[in-house]
């Protein structure tokens, strides 16, 4: 049986194996603490999309027992000349938040043929009253339409995974009716304060609705709510970073693959693509000063976009002085290389190669947000690796979410991210407290908008397309790449990381590539290529 408890930082965890006879651990407490920023790829399990998030993202808040007003989504309004009580219902004042009510869960044979009518009548504007008898309908025509009546007896009512399938496949269908009735009985059954599932529901009805709202560029731009203060939002990814492992397996296990490549270089590039604070490299630049025989030169280049920007609070001079003073701590010869653009925008004279250099190329939770053929006529995901290739890298390490969400039609998106966002949740539901206010807002501002995001947009404005490994073998293969497999000491240290966490977590090695799963359900992939 799961027990909530309060989240726990794991600093031993944190360190990379080449960690023995360092002389730089009594490092001044802001160098320290980066360690424990966690704002690579603006929430790296949620991902990053390309504008800024105040711009783009929306946060559901909650009137339950977190004590957050409720959330109103301009692009509702769209929906009035469809399902005006739909907009009306959907912008209450107690829209989410509540604990599931019994009342949503009717026995009442003529309940739902009562709500049939009542929401028939307002769609079409009928001022007739609204009558009990199963033998006539509103303007006295026959009842309900069979086909109408036969999806509303199939929908399973109690039970929310179900019913957010049947709301999902009522939006795929443009049919409002049935989601106004769907989702009249889904926000009594959804909360950001509830269960797993409940917390999840919330976000996920969230989408629906917009995507239904939704006509063109209003899909995802309408979602639009203030953001956090940068330093909130740090603190919110800060704490992610610490309760769930997924953040530092997928650090450990590239680092681990860099620090393999790179041996007995005199000279090592790395290449991040979204660098955020930097985060990931702390243990790296530790780990080669403590390399025998001396540290190598390393350069880094740190690729940027506006989020990154955003949630640091400033640019990108901030990771370079920071790193810079790590490494003359460690006394680790060091060069920060600044490149403010989008992954998408890179080219090679970006990258500032120098020949001589051992090159290592890190996607940590950011290639997905490459647009791909489906989207560009310039297929970047394909474009960016081939460039890479290129360049003749020792290594580029890749880690992603183990989901199918980049090309999958939107019924199977919707249940894909159902069942690997639920996942998600149960893990996190096991070191914070359901009443916790700080869940609550970890959820919203680093998980939510992705969700939001992955189920409402279609086109260039859905930045949320993951895939799977098997896919991503494909496309690094076709560019040229070979798999380059992560070490057994690479292995074993981060099976020791998942000592420090639940035992429900699982370590996978299979065909070269490391899978961090929950229970049965894969959820992070880290490979390395070369």
């Amino acid at each position: 049986m799961q027990t909530s408890k309060k989240y726990e930082g794991s600093d031993d965890s944190q360190q990379l194996y080449y960690q023995r006879g360092m002389d730089c651990q009594n490092l001044p407490r802001d160098l320290r603490s980066l360690d424990h920023y966690y704002a690579d790829s603006g929430s790296h399990l949620s991902g990053t999309p390309p504008q800024a998030l105040q711009e783009q993202y929306c946060t559901l808040e909650s009137s339950g027992t977190a004590g957050y007003s409720a959330y109103h989504s301009p692009c509702t309004q769209s929906l009035s000349s469809g399902s005006p009580t739909l907009q009306q219902d959907y912008q209450s004042d107690n829209t989410y938040g509540s604990p599931i009510n019994n009342s949503c869960i009717t026995e009442d044979p003529n309940y739902l043929k009562h709500k049939m009518r009542e929401l028939e009548n307002a769609v079409l504007g009928s001022d007739l009253d609204i009558v009990d008898s199963s033998d006539s309908d509103f303007r006295g025509q026959p009842s309900t339409d069979p086909e109408i009546s036969r999806q509303i007896m199939e929908i399973p009512f109690g039970d929310l995974n179900q019913m957010l399938i049947a709301c999902a496949r009522a939006v795929a269908d443009n049919n409002a009716l049935m989601v106004e009735l769907i989702t009249t009985e889904l926000r009594q059954m959804v909360s950001v304060s509830g269960d797993p599932v409940q917390r999840l529901g919330a976000y996920l009805l969230e989408g629906l609705v917009a995507r239904l709202a939704s006509t063109g560029s209003c899909i995802y731009k309408a979602l639009k709510c203030k953001e956090p203060a940068s330093s909130e939002l740090l603190s919110y990814m800060h704490i992610l970073y610490e309760v769930c492992p997924y953040f530092k397996f997928g650090y450990m296990s590239a680092n681990g693959a860099i620090a393999e490549a790179v041996k007995g270089e005199n000279r090592v590039h790395i290449v991040d693509f979204q660098i955020a604070m930097g985060t990931q490299w702390v243990t790296l630049i530790q780990a080669l000063a403590a390399r025998p025989g001396g540290p190598p030169h390393v350069r880094v280049t740190g690729i940027d976009d506006p989020v990154s920007a955003y949630a640091r609070g400033g640019g990108l001079h901030i990771v370079g002085r920071r790193l810079t003073r790590l490494a003359e701590l460690c006394n680790v010869p060091f060069e920060f290389h600044v490149a403010a653009l989008n992954g998408s925008e890179v080219e090679v004279e970006h990258l500032g190669i120098r020949p001589g250099e051992a090159l290592a190329v890190n996607f940590a939770y950011q290639l997905h947000h490459l647009p791909d053929e489906s989207v560009s006529t310039r297929n970047h995901r394909d474009r960016v690796l081939r460039m890479v290739k290129g360049l003749s890298p020792k290594v580029v390490t890749l880690v992603e979410q183990e989901s199918n969400t980049n090309t999958s039609p939107f019924l199977p998106r919707f249940a894909e991210t159902l069942t690997h966002y639920t996942a998600v949740f149960e893990s996190i539901d096991v070191r914070l407290p359901r009443e916790s206010k700080e869940r609550i807002s970890v959820e919203q501002h680093c998980l939510a908008r992705d969700i939001v995001n992955i189920i409402a947009c279609e086109g260039a404005e859905r930045v949320e397309r993951h895939e799977l490994h098997g896919k991503w073998r494909s496309r690094f293969t076709m560019a040229g790449f070979t798999p380059y497999p992560l070490s057994p000491l690479v292995n074993a240290t981060i099976k020791s990381l998942l000592e420090n966490y639940c035992e429900h977590y699982r370590l996978e090695e299979r065909d070269g590539a490391l899978y961090l799963g929950w229970k049965n359900r894969a959820l992070v992939v880290s490979s390395a290529w070369r």
